[in-house]
């Protein structure tokens, strides 16, 4: 088998993810559609057949090896890793070998890359497929933070049209027979959408499917998506999926954006986040059954602790408690019995000091309805959107932007 070396040799059981395995695709049968549920016969990208048509969001710092592994033991969807940034990846990068790495078991495997240079993203893309390591690649062009967008990169790179096709075709013609898909924002702001010309580049220039985060770059993650965005990006993307991300945060909320928008599958990035349950709910809701009762405080102490489990076989105990700090926050939050020892939680320091804590919470508090759709997460707005001087004077310029533009803390 081949392997991507130059990965830093931290956790043994699960680190083993750099080695390779076959190709496989989620081929699990289509359930009858109900009444509950948009008619959905399941989603394919490229040769990978997908039920329920569900696609966790790549997020940084957040949808690592562990954090899959646990929403996949929820539920089936397809599961993308955290953005991985192409130039380091192409140099192996062993932060970034580590950050592409997958469960030995994983499958289908799936990952993000984000690059703003066509030979650059080409050669990631290559690297990935001659050693075998994935199964599914998906571009990122939706990132709105402002340090790299004023650079050039991110949600500022759709603005340029035959740069964000010669990117989108450097990875196209590097995959081969493995699906790309590209992610990306309704635009700049209110002034400058770029996504129905983004969908329609990237369906001319052979991916797989297009996934519309519906807020601009300016909009953040506030106020609310705006799925009609994806409806009309509907209308121009017509041979391949559209997949519609924002503001799911229950399992009705996904049903409701393919009633009201006809996208064929969601992305489903904050409303995960605490609650990998969600994938469990999805699945039910797609085959037409009735959602199972929130999980009461004893329930999600189980799951925080398989979820610090696993990251600890990820990584160092101490960068693994350090790490899932903001997870044990977004698990607990909403919970009234946790209140008290809230704080004592995140302030650990160690496994075994999380675990004690863990066991006096109340364990038949119940998680309260009205919380279900709290926004978790990235919840800001921003006013305006940081781009080059002059960028806007020649949008038909397909020079690339300074390697600087390609920031690995950046994520859409």
């Amino acid at each position: 088998m081949n392997r991507i070396s130059g990965a830093p040799e931290h956790g043994a059981g699960v680190i083993a993810s750099y080695i390779m395995g076959m190709r496989c695709s989620n081929d699990k049968p289509n359930p009858p559609a109900s009444s509950a549920q948009p008619d959905s016969g399941g989603l394919n990208i490229g040769p990978l057949r997908l039920w329920p048509p569900v696609v966790l969001a790549p997020m940084a710092g957040i949808t690592n090896a562990p954090f899959r592994r646990l929403c996949r033991e929820q539920g089936a969807a397809l599961f993308i890793s955290e953005m991985v940034t192409a130039h380091l990846l192409a140099s192996r990068d062993p932060r970034t070998l580590q950050l592409a790495a997958f469960a030995e078991d994983e499958h289908p495997r799936s990952i993000q890359l984000y690059g703003v240079h066509p030979d650059s993203m080409a050669a990631a893309v290559r690297l990935l497929v001659e050693e075998n390591h994935v199964d599914h690649i998906d571009l990122n062009f939706g990132c709105p933070v402002r340090k790299v967008t004023r650079k050039g990169g991110g949600a500022a790179i759709p603005l340029k049209p035959r740069l964000f096709a010669a990117i989108v075709r450097g990875a196209v013609s590097a995959a081969g027979a493995i699906p790309v898909t590209v992610k990306f924002r309704m635009g700049i702001d209110a002034d400058h959408l770029t996504y129905l010309e983004a969908g329609r580049i990237a369906e001319s220039e052979g991916c797989a499917a297009v996934a519309l985060h519906a807020r601009t770059a300016a909009q953040y993650y506030a106020p609310s998506a705006e799925w009609s965005a994806i409806a009309r990006l509907k209308t121009v993307v017509r041979a391949i999926p559209v997949l519609g991300n924002g503001d799911i945060w229950t399992a009705e909320d996904a049903l409701a954006m393919m009633r009201e928008t006809g996208c064929d599958g969601v992305v489903v990035g904050r409303g995960c986040l605490g609650r990998p349950w969600l994938f469990r709910d999805l699945a039910r809701a797609f085959t037409g059954e009735a959602p199972l009762p929130p999980p009461t405080l004893g329930e999600t102490v189980a799951l925080i602790r398989r979820h610090l489990a696993l990251l600890c076989e990820w990584l160092p105990e101490a960068t693994a408690v350090r790490t899932f700090r903001k997870h044990l926050n977004w698990y607990v939050m909403d919970y009234p019995g946790a209140g008290a020892l809230k704080g004592a939680l995140l302030a650990a320091q160690t496994r075994g000091a999380v675990e004690a804590l863990l066991a006096e919470l109340p364990p038949d508090d119940p998680l309260p309805e009205e919380t279900l759709r709290r926004p978790r997460g990235k919840t800001s707005e921003q006013p305006r959107v940081a781009l080059p001087e002059g960028y806007l004077q020649n949008l038909d310029d397909d020079t690339p932007p300074g390697i600087e533009a390609e920031d690995p803390a950046s994520g859409g």
